[in-house]
């Protein structure tokens, strides 16, 4: 297939520009297309084509790959004006790796398949690193043998594939995964703050939750991070958020209670306002070291077993 299929990318961002990384090194011939121009010169470097435009894609690729940051981004390049759809032809296949929701997707699929073009929805898990290594899940809803087509193409940035259901299955997992990302994220850092306030060692309190029923995978990244005051951009605040708001949406059409969910937006929303909106997700645990009084990890810690807590700013 890598020698036949030409693939298109739209999107290069944080997760797009090492997907596009890893489809080139599979061997695809790969037409790329981003607002900025440095990720493109990057890839066109690297043996793919710039594309020039949403539509340039769609006219050199048989199989489009969208990676792209917010809903409207993701609307305006399939359904604007020079967008996906309206550029496309029938046969093609469009796979939608943003995290935009069931609505949006169905809505691009129906639009899709009045001009004959498979469109699925595979939102993926595993943030940069994962999609630098090619060990991302990925959770995809539609046509099973359009799945079945691409899936070469996806296992470049891929590990773990997994049809969900018709469109927007894909999506609904997603937003239960990012409910579970931010409500893990938001307790392992009030607990980290706790343990911390009550005198306890942070560097020895997170290596037994490791191995406790306490441990959550976020725990294990979020953890590292915040004791080293690694608090860059790899998944920002700002962008959890905007999954939490289509959780919430997706909650209020099926009439469950999202109280943890809630919670955890909230505290995003306290982050935000400490001018944190671009800091990764680990940075939840500042508002509550704030609030506490109390900074965990960081160099003036101490080493294990003589820590004691160092009080954070109150300003």
């Amino acid at each position: 297939m890598a020698a036949r299929v030409t693939v298109g990318l739209i999107g290069l961002g944080r997760m797009g520009r090492p997907m596009a990384e890893r489809v080139l090194d599979a061997g695809f011939a790969l037409t790329v297309h981003n607002r900025s121009r440095a990720a493109v010169d990057a890839l066109v470097a690297a043996g793919a084509t710039d594309g020039g435009s949403t539509a340039g894609v769609a006219a050199r690729a048989e199989v489009v790959l969208t990676c792209l940051p917010t809903l409207d981004a993701s609307e305006q390049v399939y359904l604007g004006a020079g967008g996906l759809v309206g550029a496309g032809r029938a046969g093609q296949t469009f796979v939608e790796l943003s995290t935009v929701g069931p609505p949006l997707v169905r809505a691009i699929a129906a639009a899709g398949a009045e001009r004959g073009i498979a469109v699925l929805d595979a939102p993926v898990s595993g943030g940069p690193e994962g999609a630098r290594e090619g060990t991302l899940t990925i959770m995809a809803g539609g046509d099973p043998l359009e799945l079945a087509r691409v899936e070469p193409v996806l296992r470049a940035f891929g590990r773990t594939i997994r049809h969900m259901g018709p469109i927007g299955s894909g999506s609904v997992a997603k937003l239960v995964n990012q409910a579970l990302t931010a409500i893990h994220a938001a307790s392992a850092a009030e607990a980290l703050v706790l343990g911390t306030a009550a005198g306890a060692d942070p560097v020895r309190l997170l290596e037994v939750l490791s191995s406790s029923f306490g441990q959550s995978r976020v725990l294990e990244r979020s953890g590292p991070r915040i004791l080293a005051r690694a608090f860059d951009d790899a998944a920002p605040v700002r962008l959890l958020r905007k999954d939490l708001t289509l959780v919430e949406a997706l909650g209020e059409q099926y009439g469950v209670e999202l109280s943890l969910t809630r919670a955890a937006d909230r505290l995003c929303g306290r982050a935000e306002a400490m001018g944190l909106a671009d800091s990764d997700f680990a940075a939840l645990v500042r508002p509550l070291e704030a609030a506490a009084g109390v900074t965990v990890g960081g160099p003036e810690t101490g080493p294990p077993g003589g820590a004691h807590p160092r009080r954070a700013p109150t300003d």
